[in-house]
């Protein structure tokens, strides 16, 4: 039975011959999926933008960008992870100041003088 020989073959070609890129799950991460991972880390870098406000941008969920920058970034480009890491953990340090500015804001505009 050569045909099922050649078909043995081909499947088995097919499951392992894929890149595992340390995902766990059920294997190859898509390209598209890397690529957004270095385009969030690149804007976050430049523009110092949140996670909330990254999302936002990229049309996608605050947990994908922060599962990007924190487990994806690292295995795609470790300096790159490491400057985010930073830029994040400012942006950690002064979200009270920004969530009491948004409550002041909000107090001006329902309470004017």
């Amino acid at each position: 039975m050569p045909g099922l020989a050649a078909l043995a073959l081909f499947l088995f070609a097919a499951i392992y011959s894929s890149r595992p890129r340390g995902e766990k799950g059920a294997g190859e991460v898509k390209d598209h999926i890397w690529q957004r991972v270095m385009d969030i880390g690149n804007y976050i870098l430049k523009s110092g933008a949140t996670v909330r406000d990254t999302a936002k941008v990229f049309g996608v969920s605050k947990s994908t960008v922060h599962k990007d920058v924190t487990e994806r970034l690292p295995k795609v480009n470790a300096h790159l992870a490491n400057e985010v890491k930073k830029v994040l953990e400012v942006n950690k340090a002064e979200r009270h100041l920004r969530g009491g500015e948004a409550t002041r804001q909000k107090f001006r505009t329902q309470h004017p003088l």
